[in-house]
């Protein structure tokens, strides 16, 4: 999507705005002892309120072989992304990553944060901290005229300097129009390739970062993707808009 008049970009401002405020309220109650499937529900109960439509429900791709049954995607220590909840219940010492999408007024946002479930180990909150920091990394590269590949190698040389792995197969995207577009936004990469980003697009940056190697696995349903080796992954983003000489955060509360 790229931004072409002003009712266009109060909508997405407003959208980006309430989804936030959303997610913050979700990620509060995110304690030991809730289920996966309550956090599920407070969410998409909280979408409606706003307005909104919650745009993972019943979302489908290649690859899957049922849409996805929730609003609310939510992954517990080993699952990168795309969990689904149900009845698991949170534990102390968990790290779980909530990612939240919604279509308020025909644009899409779509934002995500991992939080700690009670008192965690040091090196899950160090996983944690790392991931939040990358993407603000490489928001922070981000301008009319970047080129891709400029995000990704800022995302990647942080994380792997810290001592952590950077997922390869998922990646950041366009949004707006759609739930995903292009163009693809990896968090790995070199300086000058890949495509550019114009003043006035919608993107989403999410790192997806690994506690050990950055291999993973998909379910057989074709949602869960999970770390092969069993060790923890963490994973944030934002919906921004690229301006002419950086970008706006539009996921904030």
């Amino acid at each position: 999507m790229k931004i072409q008049n002003s009712q266009q970009q109060k909508s997405l401002y407003d959208g980006g705005r309430h989804l936030a405020n959303i997610l913050a309220r979700v990620a509060e109650q995110a304690v030991p002892g809730i289920t996966t499937g309550e956090l599920d529900s407070i969410a998409e109960e909280l979408i409606r309120k706003a307005g909104g439509r919650p745009s993972f429900k019943n979302y489908k791709t290649e690859g899957t072989k049922m849409p996805y049954p929730a609003s609310l995607c939510v992954s517990v220590n080993d699952e990168v992304v795309h969990g689904i909840p149900g009845k698991r219940v949170l534990l102390d010492g968990d790290i779980v990553g909530l990612d939240i999408g919604m279509e308020y007024e025909h644009i899409f946002t779509d934002t995500a944060v991992t939080v700690c479930v009670g008192k965690v180990s040091d090196e899950k909150n160090k996983l944690v901290e790392v991931t939040r920091r990358a993407l603000e990394i490489g928001i922070g590269v981000v301008h009319d005229g970047v080129h891709i590949g400029d995000i990704g190698e800022a995302i990647q040389a942080y994380v792997e300097g810290e001592g952590f792995g950077v997922v390869r197969e998922l990646v950041g995207h366009g949004v707006g129009d759609k739930v995903h577009e292009d163009p693809e936004i990896p968090n790995w990469g070199t300086r000058g390739t890949r495509g550019i980003l114009s003043e006035g697009m919608v993107v989403a940056l999410e790192p997806m970062v690994t506690m050990g190697s950055p291999k993973i696995k998909v379910s057989k349903d074709g949602w869960i993707w999970s770390t092969r080796d069993k060790k923890p992954a963490a994973h944030f983003e934002h919906t921004i808009l690229v301006t002419k000489t950086g970008a706006e955060i539009i996921t904030l509360s």
